[in-house]
């Protein structure tokens, strides 16, 4: 469940990509009500490629081009920006203008360019890039939304339905709880609590339940613990999403290790053991095996260790 790589990239994409009407609504509402969602929309990930690969400027985080249709009937190209990061960036709003366009020069389309900032800063609200030149002027200004914010609207969030208010409350708790893992349990624990009383699809509490999990990332010890505490809330909840989900989502990560394991440290002949372990669903099982790879000296004495500790 736990994923020590504090990486936000993966998680903002995925839930972008699966809710992005409801991302519009709840950070540019007014962008939204402009927009003819029954046509519906289109990522262009594609493209972005395109106009982005050779212009890194600074670490991006997350860019997302999507094209809509306004309610006038006319197509329109919506660049969607989140910055994660822990410190303001000078160059920023000089990224935002250059991938701005840069889609325009290579498509002739448009581009409304919204930001979300994530970092923690209150001042730090760049929205707008630059310069002037010889009478010659150029003068480039994008919405932003500052995910700190939300802080001073906190009860807004815990009424709201958006799956967005359970990203940013996700959000702002990691922030918080920098630097006490017990307090971001019992608060990783609260959202996961949340999810069932707004009486989310198992879908939704599925996705954001993994968002959740991807933001606030525990000690090994404290993970067991909230383990234990969110399989108590869905027997009392009687809905049993998260705990078969993540289940079956750390055996596949602990098949996955081992199968490396056994590849390095025995050649092909090590993946032989494959099929074997593999019929093997306890969790506490596999990390066992998972361990004993490193200080098994053949793999008969390995398979002696699984077979032991399987009962067989």
């Amino acid at each position: 469940m736990t994923n020590p790589n504090t990486e936000y990239d993966s998680p903002w994409k995925e839930i972008i990509q699966l809710y992005f009407e409801d991302f519009m609504l709840f950070f540019f509402p007014q962008v939204h009500s402009q927009i003819d969602w029954s046509r519906g929309f289109e990522f262009l990930d594609q493209e972005l490629q395109q106009v982005v690969r050779d212009a890194e400027l600074g670490k991006r985080l997350v860019d997302k081009l999507v094209k809509v249709y306004r309610r006038t009937g006319e197509e329109i190209w919506v660049l969607v920006h989140i910055e994660i990061q822990a410190q303001e960036e000078g160059k920023f709003p000089e990224r935002m203008f250059v991938y701005n366009y840069r889609i325009f020069d290579r498509y002739k389309r448009p581009v409304a360019s919204l930001a979300v900032l994530a970092d923690s800063s209150r001042t730090w609200r760049p929205n707008q890039f630059g310069y002037e030149l010889f009478g010659c002027t150029v003068d480039f200004r994008f919405p932003v939304v500052k995910l700190v914010d939300y802080q001073q609207r906190l009860s807004e969030l815990e009424e709201s339905r958006n799956p967005f208010s359970t990203v940013v409350l996700a959000h702002l708790a990691a922030l918080e709880t920098r630097d006490n893992r017990v307090e971001r349990k019992a608060q990783k624990l609260a959202l996961v609590k949340r999810l069932y009383e707004k009486e989310f699809s198992r879908e939704q509490v599925l996705n954001l339940f993994a968002f959740l999990d991807w933001m606030l990332t525990l000690p090994l010890e404290l993970e067991r613990e909230f383990e234990v505490e969110v399989e108590k809330l869905e027997e009392e909840q009687r809905m049993k999403y998260v705990t078969s989900f993540e289940r079956n989502a750390r055996r596949e990560s602990l098949l996955e290790g081992i199968e490396v394991s056994l590849e390095v440290k025995f050649g092909s002949e090590g993946l032989n053991l494959l099929p074997e372990i593999s019929q093997i669903y306890d969790i506490e099982r596999l990390r066992t095996i998972l361990v004993r790879i490193k200080t098994a000296n053949s793999l008969s004495e390995l398979r002696q260790i699984y077979q032991s500790t399987t009962g067989e």
